[in-house]
Parts: structure tokens; sequence; C-alpha cells
């Protein structure tokens, strides 16, 4: 169970992963809000302000999520952000933001491989936090 009570938003557009995560991370003691597009993630953060987000590489267009978390990472410089994708099982390439040459592109904190234990989601968000 976790010590923080953080607001948390989740952009993922399957909407069966989004309830799951959602269920998980609300038993974890986390707030959680969810997106299934880009479009709904800007409307959520009109009224809610998150301590991190989760964003999915794949939302509606292939590269959504790369916008999405340089869009987030401009809004709020300090939010983590945590990448979750599948793309490395159906093509074989791999994202890191490790080096300072990733990160200048890609705007996540962290890349995570789907399917994501809730174990290691609480463990990169309190990293993180």
């Amino acid at each position: 169970m976790s010590e923080k009570n953080l607001n948390l938003m989740i952009i993922d557009d399957d909407l069966d992963y989004l309830l799951q995560k959602k269920i998980e991370l609300e038993g974890e003691g986390f707030t959680v809000k969810t997106a299934e597009n880009r479009k709904k993630a800007h409307e959520l953060l009109e009224s809610f302000q998150p301590d991190v987000a989760i964003v999915d590489l794949m939302i509606e267009d292939m590269d959504d999520g790369f916008v999405l978390s340089y869009e987030l990472k401009k809004k709020f410089p300090n939010m983590p952000v945590i990448m979750v994708t599948a793309v490395t099982n159906y093509t074989g390439l791999e994202f890191e933001s490790v080096t300072s040459a990733e990160k200048s592109w890609i705007k996540a904190d962290t890349i995570l491989t789907k399917p994501v234990r809730i174990e290691q989601l609480v463990r990169e968000i309190e990293r993180l936090t």
C-alpha cells in the first residue's frame, strides 16, 4: 500500500487495460483518473493536476504517446511521466529514456514494457516521486 496519496493519470486506448490499472492502483491508495486519447487527456487536465502520468505509446496514432509526453512535460516539467508500451512485442523495437540523446526526444522518465505488473508500476511511481 502506497504511503503517498498521489494523483495519477493513465492515458491508454485499451479500455480494459485502463479499468484494470485504475482498480489496481486505487487499491494501492492512489487517486486515479483515466483518458482514452490525447484529446480527453487535455480535457481532464483542465480540472485535474496529476502527480504522475502513465502514458501508452500507441494511443490513436503511433506516436501519440511521444507527443502527449512532450506536451505534459512542457506544461508540468517536474511531473514524472511513465510510458508503457507493447510495441516491443509487436515490432522488436526497444525504446529507452536513459541517455541525454534519448531524453531529448523521449519525454518520459521511464519506459515499461506491457504487460506491466502492479508491483512494478507502484515501484516506479514511488521511485519517481
